[in-house]
């Protein structure tokens, strides 16, 4: 049945809910024309991430987060642009959603705080939005932003729990929890235990050894500062007393 017969039948033409802006849509566009695109980029994100899981980081789920932000759709490409500014902006609100969640841990002991940032990641997280992560950062020409989003992702987390070290202990502890974290989310992303309980254990297993290293460090360094000075012990061979 043609529309115009529909008409002549009394039938009403059916809507195309698909293309059609929600109402206000203009009004929203109008007021984000302003907005510094700093700012338009975690409102985009937010609004993309149900769409990742079937359109990836692609510009297809940036148009949708547009529409469904009333974000004018050449505005929201100049704030992400790329799927590597989509990546960087999905990073960064994690990190803050993770942040926010542990504001009040900080009467746990280090050890609890690290196992809750690693897990509130994950908690907060999509399984398939970052499986779609992982598959575009594990591409040759994005290791090195994997490598430098994996960093601030460890940096979060160790911020977050409350680290203040500003010494050589900086860099090791965030290159340890990099490598935890990496290895969780791998983990995490095939695990099909109720509640993600395998991944919980996996976690606890990987904090252990951790533990178990700085305590061995520790009593290292201790024993190291025992022992006598080999450079002392060398300019008296050279300069004997008299």
């Amino acid at each position: 049945m043609g529309l115009q017969a529909g008409r002549q039948a009394g039938l009403t033409p059916r809507r195309n809910i698909d293309c059609e802006a929600p109402p206000g849509h203009a009004m929203k566009i109008a007021m984000t024309q302003d907005i510094p695109l700093a700012e338009l980029a975690p409102r985009l994100m937010q609004a993309m991430l149900p769409h990742v899981p079937y359109d990836g980081w692609s510009e297809t789920a940036l148009a949708a987060a547009a529409r469904d932000a009333g974000i004018d759709a050449d505005i929201a490409a100049l704030a992400l642009p790329n799927a590597e500014a989509m990546l960087i902006a999905w990073t960064t609100l994690v990190n803050a959603n993770m942040a926010e969640a542990m504001a009040s841990a900080h009467n746990l002991k280090i050890r609890d705080r690290i196992r809750m940032a690693l897990v509130t990641r994950l908690e907060t997280g999509d399984r398939e939005v970052t499986r779609r992560a992982l598959n575009l950062l594990a591409q040759p020409q994005h290791a090195a932003l994997s490598a430098k989003l994996l960093w601030q992702a460890a940096d979060a987390m160790w911020r977050a729990a409350g680290d203040t070290a500003t010494d050589y202990n900086h860099y090791t502890k965030r290159l340890i929890l990099s490598g935890i974290y990496s290895a969780t989310l791998l983990h995490w992303t095939q695990d099909d235990s109720e509640d993600f309980a395998a991944t919980r254990r996996f976690i606890d297993r990987r904090i252990d050894g951790v533990m178990r290293f700085e305590k061995a460090k520790a009593k290292l360094t201790g024993m190291a500062g025992k022992l006598p000075d080999p450079a002392r012990f060398l300019g008296r061979l050279r300069y004997p007393a008299v």
